[in-house]
């Protein structure tokens, strides 16, 4: 048996087809296929067309992207990359994290045979297109959609659930579709950030005044057309600050990442960086919570550079912790999630 059904009394040319399975696509961001140039000015040219990503009128933004952006940026994006990129398999380490996360969901969801496990990235390679048709042509048909953004933005989580179901017109036998909610508050995520954070600093001889929750920042334009993505940030580091006992003046939101001339969300985390080690503040942490898996703005923005800021206006003290990942606490995550959002479906 090759796992696929003759439909029954069909007529005799009718094609073998597979059914009755369900399928998990794990979507992360996106990531170039290489540190050149070349590889990075496609990658780029992908993100920054996406009309959820950059809200400008057409007219305003190409100019620039096409004039400008994509003739300087690829190149020092390019460096930046070379820098954390995994030299050992070859890509950058979202993919070997992402690739990571649905190997061991599909061995921790092992007793549902009908289950199919697979990755995706909005931008790049895989695609989304791609395998949401390698899964309704393994027979699933039905599909959960999981944008891995704990808290939900209209130019991260509203982007992945476009673009999946822009995959869907293409296909004749559509399957069903459930999509992974914000789940910024849910205590199973909450207390692996906690024990994340309590594991870093468990292997410092310091203890950090002050721990930064840096998240991704967007334009100020968007939080007030209505994202709710500000508010599940600061309820998320809220949250968090409680489950670790600390009192609210040791841990602060800031907003990193900002791209273009246009106010972002703020307070700014190299901007705060700075202004906390001119002030006096000698020793800190910073976090990346919106973040599932480690990439180029937490190894080198935060790891890097936000440490290289600290140390140069008077801070003596710097880690980074690392996000989740793949290890026990984020897989643990991720699990609980899909198990809650497959309910009723195995």
């Amino acid at each position: 048996m090759d796992g696929r059904v003759l439909i029954k009394n069909a007529p005799y040319e009718h094609p073998k087809v597979e059914f009755g399975k369900i399928g998990v696509l794990l979507i992360n961001l996106g990531t170039p296929q290489a540190t050149d140039p070349v590889s990075l000015r496609r990658y780029l040219a992908e993100f920054l067309t996406d009309r959820r990503v950059i809200e400008w009128s057409r007219w305003l933004w190409y100019p620039i992207l096409y004039g400008i952006v994509l003739n300087t940026r690829p190149r020092k994006v390019a460096k930046a990359y070379e820098t954390i990129w995994n030299k050992e398999k070859g890509e950058s380490y979202l993919r070997t994290y992402t690739r990571s996360q649905a190997s061991q969901l599909a061995n921790r969801l092992s007793e549902f045979s009908s289950v199919r496990i697979d990755w995706a990235m909005r931008y790049g390679k895989p695609s989304i297109r791609s395998k949401i048709q390698d899964l309704q042509e393994s027979g699933c048909e039905r599909i959960l959609l999981y944008p891995l953004y704990p808290q939900y933005a209209a130019a991260t989580t509203a982007t992945v659930n476009d673009e999946s179901f822009r995959a869907l017109i293409n296909l004749r036998w559509q399957p069903a579709i459930r999509t992974v909610p914000r789940y910024h508050d849910d205590p199973i995520y909450i207390d692996a950030l906690a024990n994340s954070i309590e594991s870093h600093l468990a292997t410092l001889d310091w203890e950090p005044e002050i721990l930064l929750t840096s998240y991704h920042g967007i334009p100020m334009s968007y939080f007030k057309k209505g994202d709710p993505y500000h508010c599940q940030c600061h309820k998320t580091t809220r949250l968090l600050g409680e489950r670790l006992g600390w009192d609210k003046d040791r841990i602060m939101v800031t907003f990193q990442s900002r791209f273009g001339p246009e106010e972002w969300l703020q307070p700014y985390t190299d901007k705060t960086v700075e202004e906390l080690a001119k002030n006096g503040t000698k020793k800190i942490a910073v976090i990346n919570p919106g973040f599932v898996s480690d990439c180029l703005e937490t190894l080198d923005e935060i790891a890097v550079e936000a440490k290289e800021a600290f140390l140069h206006s008077g801070g003596e003290r710097f880690t980074h912790v690392p996000c989740l990942n793949d290890g026990t606490d984020g897989m643990k995550v991720i699990e609980h999630v899909v198990r809650k959002e497959l309910a009723g479906w195995v």
